[in-house]
């Protein structure tokens, strides 16, 4: 994955968090994972695997292409 694309999906991750009024914990919780880790895929520190996608996707009710940014819907 290219630099720009990573910090796309990053800025993608954190708009769909705060618009739906959930903190990093809450996140990482439904993810099963560390706050800190969590927040290394907000930053793009931490590539987000194929199975993190997905949960996310589901969470926020988005294709993972809108969470990757390849799609506006």
């Amino acid at each position: 994955m290219e630099k720009d694309d990573i910090k796309n999906y990053c800025k993608r991750l954190i708009e769909l968090r705060k618009e739906n009024n959930y903190t990093q914990q809450y996140v990482a919780e439904y993810l099963k994972i560390d706050r800190s880790n969590y927040s290394k895929y907000e930053l793009g520190k931490l590539e987000i695997s194929i199975e993190m996608l997905i949960k996310l996707a589901k969470l926020y009710s988005v294709s993972t292409d809108y969470i990757l940014c390849l799609t506006d819907y």
